[in-house]
């Protein structure tokens, strides 16, 4: 069994373990924390890197909020925001008209809580590259795990792993940007993606 923190269309490495593992449980009773993919992820846009942000609900008390209570503002139109960059992004990719379909479901939901949103785009993920591991949610906070594998949700911290490198749509601009969300991949790669990350 292996412990994510379930993110925003997950960055390249987090899929390369979970493509890698058995299970996969997610950890909802941890506090939500800011500049973590729980709810960013990262594209190459024709400028480059490119940030997608979900804006969250703060409540004005101090106290901390668990990752599975984090509400999403809905008051600000990110899902048109988002599914623009990435139509700009990737239209012209290899096989973004062949998983456009499916995408469209998830950027046009308001959702409620975070974490629901970010079980689906796994779930989109998972069924995209067939990947067929199971996963659960844990009921209380867990301190530490043999593989503990939270660390990849952290968007400052660089993580170490060997990837092969493949074309991406602006390569020729500003040369391959590595663990990108794992959409770049997809919309790259298609199914072949899979290979990439095993």
């Amino acid at each position: 069994m292996s412990l994510f923190i379930p993110t925003y269309f997950s960055p390249i490495s987090q899929y390369m373990t979970i493509a890698n593992s058995d299970k996969v449980l997610f950890e909802t009773e941890d506090n939500f924390q800011k500049q973590t993919y729980r709810n960013r992820c990262y594209i190459y846009g024709s400028n480059g890197k490119q940030l997608l942000n979900i804006p969250v609900k703060h409540t004005s008390t101090s106290s901390k909020k668990k990752t599975k209570d984090t509400l999403v503002d809905n008051s600000v139109s990110w899902q048109n925001q988002h599914l623009k960059s990435i139509q700009i992004a990737y239209r012209n990719s290899p096989f973004f008209e062949f998983y456009e379909d499916d995408l469209l479901p998830i950027l046009s939901k308001e959702y409620k809580y975070l974490l629901d949103l970010n079980i689906d785009t796994y779930l989109f993920i998972t069924d995209a590259l067939q990947i067929h591991q199971k996963y659960s949610k844990t009921t209380e906070y867990i301190v530490s795990s043999e593989n503990d594998y939270r660390l990849l949700a952290n968007a400052k911290q660089e993580h170490e792993y060997k990837f092969n490198s493949y074309i991406q749509m602006f390569d020729d601009k500003f040369g391959f940007i590595k663990n990108l969300s794992v959409l770049d991949l997809l919309f790259m790669e298609g199914p072949n993606a899979i290979s990439f990350l095993e």
